[in-house]
């Protein structure tokens, strides 16, 4: 595997990301339990996306910033590779397949970067954006599948285990596995009692499908864009994620959508956040966890709990219309 050093991530991307804070979280189903959530939604870009494109362009040659980067994401991977090109003075593409959140899409152009569309599937997104780097000479900015966006993301848990260090257990939504791969590496080394807990919507669980059968599995295009949660619509997660999650993760529980958009409710009422479907995934877990004892074959442990809020990038019209039917 290769290297990944989580600590060395924390201080290269210092002054270029938002230190979240970890804000506690009261609700009725989770009394008597110390919960706590990591509102990445406020970060800057409003996901935890820009650490890991922050970590992977300030680690660029400067021969290669010269030619720029390109990367295809559905919004929020988008919008951090464009915010950290333009820290570092580097021209970034940014394929977006069609369908993709508008309040995302025009995030991405107002921070700088030329926005390329392409079908939904994998096949396209990758298609477009190996044109792009053959044309260009742009290096490839993947959104989960590398080692240096690991490292940034893995930040996230490092800060959680910094701020809570008697933490046993943190949920983690998971699309291509970056996140959860970069939190697990960073709890290893931090808080190496704790357990991370992947979560995923049930139509679009392809992680916990490959996790249980020791090998990615990839599901259609089809089938992962069912979920109201955008940003996990992966049709399978990466190689070295896999080899990650595999050994670290303790479970990964699913979501209903119903389940989500209560979660998203939750947090606007409560919690006083805007956070988005996938940013609610971890909230929808835990309570799912807290209701049934147990699910998935995961089980919360003793301890101090903390969820993600992946990103707070929702539609305003979609957001209305959660809360409306709330």
């Amino acid at each position: 595997m290769q290297n990944i050093d989580v600590s060395a991530a924390v201080v290269r991307i210092e002054g270029h990301v938002r230190r979240t804070p970890l804000l506690p979280v009261s609700h009725p189903d989770l009394s008597g339990l110390d919960v706590y959530v990591k509102p990445e939604s406020l970060q800057k870009t409003g996901s935890f996306k820009v650490r890991g494109a922050t970590n992977f362009i300030a680690k660029l040659p400067e021969v290669k910033r010269r030619l720029g980067v390109v990367a295809h994401s559905s919004g929020n991977h988008a919008q951090g590779v464009a915010a950290a090109a333009r820290a570092f003075g580097v021209q970034a593409t940014v394929v977006i397949p069609e369908g993709a959140p508008a309040v995302k899409v025009r995030g991405t152009e107002e921070l700088g970067a030329r926005v390329v569309r392409s079908a939904q599937t994998a096949e396209a997104r990758d298609a477009a954006m190996d044109v792009i780097a053959s044309e260009t000479g742009a290096t490839r900015l993947v959104p989960f599948d590398d080692a240096d966006v690991i490292e940034g993301q893995g930040t996230v848990g490092w800060e959680i285990a910094e701020d809570l260090s008697q933490v046993a257990n943190v949920l983690v939504p998971i699309g291509g596995g970056g996140l959860a791969s970069g939190v697990c590496l960073a709890l290893a080394q931090l808080a190496p009692n704790a357990q991370v807990i992947g979560v995923e919507p049930a139509l679009a669980a392809d992680a916990q499908e490959s996790l249980r059968a020791g090998k990615r599995v990839t599901w259609p295009a089809e089938r992962t864009n069912a979920t109201i949660a955008d940003g996990v619509r992966s049709q399978v997660i990466g190689e070295l994620n896999f080899a990650v999650l595999s050994r670290h993760l303790a479970g990964v529980v699913t979501v209903d959508e119903e389940s989500i958009k209560e979660a998203v409710r939750f947090y606007a009422a409560k919690a006083k956040l805007v956070v988005e479907p996938t940013g609610a995934l971890s909230l929808a877990a835990l309570l799912r966890l807290a209701r049934a004892g147990g699910v998935d074959g995961v089980t919360l442990a003793a301890g101090p709990t903390a969820v993600i809020a992946s990103g707070g990038n929702v539609e305003h019209s979609l957001l209305c219309e959660l809360l409306l039917a709330g």
